[in-house]
């Protein structure tokens, strides 16, 4: 059991939340371990959730405690009438997970008015894993089922065939699911690059139109993320394209049938750089930092910067274990902008430098400050 970073009972000393997050992220064993006093009603329970689905006031009648927990919420969007009812009553406190909230919002399920916030959970972090190994998290993830396990090429297979394809048909968030099938396909390939409809459209063999609802549901499900382009340069015009990435870098290794990865190789590049944006990522998620998140480059294709973050940094990711000048090409062309504070470049290079104003980091040393 690794020790998560997101504090549930800080977050629920002040009001209800709901906590989303992709399956086997490990929101139940967060539940067990921080809320060990709660009352918990979990819907993936048939008889719970058949006594919910008869009589929702069945759930005021047998809570007997001020913390409840109801797993697997998006099950049962109407239950959220009484939970709403209950917290204005008693001043109950809820956590209301799920794996993600488009059902609810599809649903026109009562998403109790700002009487309750959102919290969402992330593949394990670095920070979090006490026996962290670069190499090995680039390769499979950090969900924990898959990081811990002796065979994890076989659980990646199982989530992504079972979880990704299976369970978004069941869930009708799809009619076809061998449309969705091929587009995943294509989809998973192009993790981590500007997303291009018309050529996902043309490797799938499905209509541009049907793409672009099939990305929106990837994002609504959480398992995949937007990386939007920073478009307030003045001097070096910006792509209007964004990037999009898969929200684990070990399923987007499979997902482009990747199994192995050598440090000097193109895919282990992408990987680092997915792993780091990830981490930011995690880092902003469970801070509650209202901080945008955005990638740079000009249309000319000369210049980029990995990531953007608000008016406080811009941070270049290599994963080259020796610092050359030549890394800092981006950074030097946004920073004549002036736009942000920080301008950082983030690498396996153990040596801290300040190179004509813009700081060298170890990864290492930069997460450590940033989730400080």
């Amino acid at each position: 059991m690794y020790k998560r970073a997101l504090d549930l009972k800080t977050a629920l000393k002040e009001k209800s939340h709901f906590l989303f997050g992709p399956r086997a992220t490990g929101k139940s064993s967060l539940v067990k371990e921080q809320l060990k006093k709660a009352q918990v009603f979990d819907l993936l329970d048939s008889d719970i959730y058949d006594r919910f689905l008869r009589r929702p006031k069945s759930l005021s009648e047998e809570i007997d405690n001020d913390l409840v927990v109801i797993d697997e919420i998006q099950k049962l969007p109407r239950l959220l009438d009484e939970v709403h009812r209950l917290i204005e009553t008693k001043k109950i406190k809820f956590l209301l997970a799920g794996s993600s909230a488009r059902k609810l919002k599809n649903g026109g399920a009562n998403l109790l008015a700002g009487r309750a916030r959102s919290l969402q959970m992330h593949p394990l972090a670095m920070k979090e894993i006490t026996d962290f190994d670069l190499l090995k998290y680039l390769t499979v993830g950090g969900l924990p089922i898959i990081y811990q396990s002796k065979k994890p090429q076989l659980e990646l297979k199982e989530y992504v065939q079972t979880y990704l394809k299976e369970e978004v048909q069941a869930e009708a968030l799809v009619r076809n699911i061998d449309h969705f099938a091929r587009f995943l396909d294509s989809f998973g390939a192009l993790s981590g690059q500007e997303l291009n409809y018309q050529k996902i459209a043309d490797d799938a063999g499905v209509p541009v139109r049907t793409v672009a609802s099939y990305v929106e549901i990837l994002k609504d499900t959480l398992v995949a993320f937007e990386l939007t382009p920073f478009t307030k340069t003045v001097k070096r015009k910006s792509v209007s394209k964004s990037k999009i990435f898969m929200f684990d870098v070990g399923i987007s290794n499979f997902m482009k049938g990747v199994s192995t990865l050598s440090p000097k190789s193109e895919a282990f590049g992408d990987a680092f750089e997915h792993f780091c944006l990830q981490e930011i990522r995690t880092a902003i998620s469970y801070k509650e930092k209202l901080m945008s998140m955005n990638y740079w480059r000009s249309t000319s294709g000369d210049f980029e910067v990995d990531c953007i973050l608000g008016k406080e940094m811009a941070i270049e990711i290599k994963s080259s274990d020796r610092f050359q000048e030549k890394h800092l090409k981006g950074l030097k062309a946004f920073k004549e902008e002036g736009l942000v504070k920080r301008h950082i470049l983030i690498s396996r290079d153990p040596i801290k430098r300040l190179v004509d104003g813009i700081e060298v980091m170890p990864y290492e040393q930069f997460f450590k400050e940033f989730w400080k």
